[in-house]
C-alpha cells in the first residue's frame, strides 16, 4: 500500500466548448473523440454546490471540482487574503490577493513557490493508478518544477523538456526521485521549442503527453485560486489579475467562476478578466488589441530573441490555447476583459513595491500582474470600490532559499 495515497473519486463529464456535446471521460482524453476540428474540452462536475475540505487537506479541499481519482500527500492550497499595504497605496477598498508559494505566515506551504503546484497535483491525481506509461512534460521552468516535486515523492514515472537557457529554475528541496528524468533543448532555444521536441517522444511507445491546457486536471487545478479567493471572501471578485504565457490559468479562472455561478451562493458576478504578458513577448496581447481571434505567426528567430529579453522567462508561448474555442479569446468576451502588459521595468519596480508594501518577495511573472494592476488604477480603468483578485501566481522563492538548501535537477547524461 502507498501511504502517499488516498483513494478518492470524482464523479464528472466532458463538455465539448465548441458544441456543448456532453460525454463521458473514457480515459486522459484532451479533446472530444467525435469531434474534427481543434477545441478545449470542459469538465462539467455531478456536484452542484462546492463543499470545502479542511486545510489540511491542501488542494483536494476543492476535490468536489477535481477531476482525481486519489488524494496524494503533501499539497498546498493557494491562500487568499485582504490586501492592507498594496490596498492602501492604490488606495483600493476590497484588493484580495491569492497567494500562490511559500509564505508560513500565511499558511503558503508551496515547496516549489508556484501556483504551478496546483495543476501538478491535480494531474497526478488524475492518471490511472495502474498507468505504467511514462508522462511527458514540456515547460518553461516553473511547470516542470512543480511535476518533478510531485512525480517525485509520489514516484510517478516523468520525462520533461526543458530550454536548456531555464535550467536554473529547476531547484528543489530534496534531489528528485530517479523516476524524473529531465531533457533540455539547445542554448538560445524556447519552451516552443521543448513544446515541439516533447511531442517527438510523445509519439513512442511507452509515453503519453500531460496535454497542457487541454488537460482538463491542469486547469481545473489552477482554477482552486479562484475558489480559494470567493470561498474567502463569500463571493466572486469584480476584477481578476494575472500574468499570462499560455493563458491556461486565466482560462482556468473563468472556468471556475461559471460553476461558482451555478453553484448559486457566490453571487451573480462574472470577473472581468484582465491577464497581461511581459513585453516585448506579446502574441496574445497584439491579437486581442487587432480584435482577431487568429495569433499572428511568430518567426522563430525573432520569438527566441523576445523569449530571452523578457525578465519572466515563463510567459513566453508561442503557440497558446488563445484561439481554440473555450480558450482565452472567448473568456475575454464572454466576461469584458482584456489583455495588458509590463516592461521589464515596470515588473522590477511592482515587485518591490509588493515586497515593501506586503512583506513578501514574488516571482518576476507576480510582478507583471501587479504592475498591470497598478497601471489599470492609475489610468481610472478600473472602480476602486469593487472588489478585485490579484493572483500571485509565485512567490516566496528567496524566503525559501534562506531557510533551506537547494539542489538542481539535471540533464540525462550530465
Amino acid at each position: 500500500m502507498n501511504l502517499n495515497r488516498t483513494t478518492m473519486i470524482t464523479e464528472y463529464q466532458l463538455q465539448n466548448c465548441a458544441n456543448g456535446r456532453l460525454f463521458d471521460d473514457s480515459g486522459w482524453l484532451l479533446s472530444d473523440p467525435l469531434y474534427e476540428k481543434p477545441s478545449l474540452i470542459r469538465s462539467v462536475y455531478k456536484k452542484i454546490q462546492l463543499e470545502p475540505g479542511l486545510a489540511s487537506d491542501g488542494i483536494y479541499r476543492f476535490s468536489d471540482w477535481l477531476p482525481v481519482n486519489r488524494k496524494l500527500k503533501g499539497s498546498a492550497s493557494p491562500v487568499t487574503y485582504k490586501s492592507e499595504g498594496l490596498a492602501r497605496h492604490l488606495k483600493l477598498d476590497h484588493l484580495y490577493i491569492t497567494f500562490n508559494g511559500y509564505w508560513p505566515e500565511k499558511g503558503a506551504f508551496m515547496k516549489t513557490c508556484t501556483f504551478k503546484e496546483t495543476e501538478a497535483f491535480s494531474v497526478c491525481a488524475h492518471i490511472p493508478e495502474n498507468e505504467k506509461r511514462t508522462m511527458v512534460v514540456a515547460s518553461a521552468g516553473n511547470t516542470a518544477r512543480a511535476f518533478a516535486r510531485v512525480c517525485s515523492e509520489n514516484k510517478i514515472s516523468l520525462l520533461l523538456f526543458v530550454p536548456s537557457d531555464n535550467i536554473d529554475t529547476l531547484w528543489f528541496e530534496e534531489k528528485p526521485d530517479d523516476c524524473v528524468k529531465l531533457i533540455c533543448t539547445p542554448p538560445g532555444s524556447d519552451y516552443f521549442d521543448a513544446i515541439e521536441l516533447s511531442e517527438q517522444y510523445c509519439a513512442k511507445e511507452g509515453y503519453f503527453a500531460e496535454g497542457g491546457a487541454k488537460n482538463i486536471a491542469r486547469r481545473d487545478g489552477m482554477g482552486t485560486t479562484v475558489l480559494s479567493a470567493a470561498t474567502y471572501i463569500g463571493r466572486i471578485p469584480d476584477y481578476y489579475f494575472q500574468a499570462i504565457g499560455s493563458g491556461t490559468g486565466t482560462i482556468a479562472a473563468w472556468e471556475a467562476n461559471l460553476r461558482l455561478l451555478r453553484d448559486g451562493r457566490f453571487g451573480n458576478v462574472k470577473m472581468c478578466l484582465l491577464p497581461s504578458q511581459n513585453a516585448p513577448f506579446l502574441p496574445m496581447y497584439e491579437a486581442w488589441q487587432s480584435g482577431t481571434r487568429a495569433l499572428t505567426p511568430m518567426d522563430p528567430v525573432e520569438a527566441r530573441k523576445k523569449a530571452a529579453s523578457i525578465h519572466a522567462r515563463v510567459l513566453s508561448n508561442r503557440k497558446p490555447p488563445y484561439s481554440l474555442p473555450g480558450g482565452l479569446f472567448d473568456a475575454l468576451n464572454d466576461t469584458g476583459g482584456s489583455i495588458g502588459y509590463a516592461t521589464n521595468e515596470e515588473l522590477v519596480c511592482a515587485s518591490a513595491l509588493f515586497e515593501e508594501l506586503e512583506g513578501i518577495d514574488i516571482n518576476p511573472a507576480a510582478g507583471v500582474a501587479v504592475a498591470s494592476l497598478v497601471k489599470k488604477v492609475r489610468s481610472g480603468e478600473i472602480d476602486r470600490t469593487r472588489i478585485i483578485m490579484l493572483n500571485i501566481t509565485g512567490g516566496g522563492e528567496k524566503l525559501f532559499r534562506a531557510t533551506h538548501t537547494v539542489t538542481y535537477l539535471l540533464p540525462c547524461g550530465a
